[in-house]
């Protein structure tokens, strides 16, 4: 049983520092097809109890990268923090509006807390040292979930109808975006409010609606 424990163990620790020093965080249900639930349960346990894994959250750990400057583990990659907990919880999960836009250069305000909107329960988890908050939104909302223009999408749901009449916004985005998030917002515009139109139409040149 020790050695099957410790095989499980090596062949998660394998796939963990395949991904990266501090670029991934993982759930059992990530390793599933290396055992049973209880093994995987038991082995995670194990390395995060050696050192060899570092335990963010329930049921979610990392291999952390160290700070030079601190000289000591880096906090946890929060962006795949959450897509973990959206594997672990079977949900999805998308950042809030205001902190897309604030990432999109469209707002200086920063948001108090990590906040994201989720088809899942409204609640607060812990993650690392913060508390990250989920809210339920409904299904216009999550409808954008896993596409690229997602938080341009959000965004815009924050700014409200006055992004429409504020040419910095669509200078900011023209800018900012890659084309194919240009293409899929154009794409898929007919999910969007009404107002947002000409936001959307200004994207639309030649290059990007080919």
């Amino acid at each position: 049983m020790a050695a099957q424990m410790t095989g499980i163990a090596d062949k998660i620790m394998k796939r963990v520092r395949a991904k990266g020093r501090g670029k991934w965080v993982c759930t059992p249900k990530d390793f599933l097809d290396l055992g049973s639930r209880a093994a995987i349960d038991q082995a995670l346990s194990r390395l995060a109890k050696s050192g060899d894994l570092r335990r963010v959250g329930r049921g979610l750990y990392d291999l952390p990268r160290m700070s030079g400057v601190l000289r000591r583990p880096a906090p946890v990659d929060m962006d795949s923090a959450v897509a973990a907990l959206a594997r672990r919880d079977s949900v999805r999960i998308m950042p809030d509006g205001i902190a897309a836009a604030n990432q999109l250069g469209l707002t200086n305000a920063v948001p108090a807390k990590a906040s994201y909107v989720t088809d899942g329960a409204t609640r607060n988890v812990k993650i690392g040292n913060r508390t990250v908050y989920l809210r339920h939104a409904g299904p216009s909302v999550m409808a954008w979930a896993g596409k690229s223009s997602a938080p341009v999408v959000q965004a815009l749901r924050w700014l409200g109808p006055q992004a429409s009449s504020d040419t910095r916004v669509a200078v900011t985005l023209k800018s900012k975006l890659p084309d194919a998030v240009k293409k899929d917002l154009v794409r898929n515009s007919a999910g969007l409010p009404s107002w947002a139109a000409p936001v959307v139409r200004s994207l639309a040149d030649t290059h990007v609606a080919a």
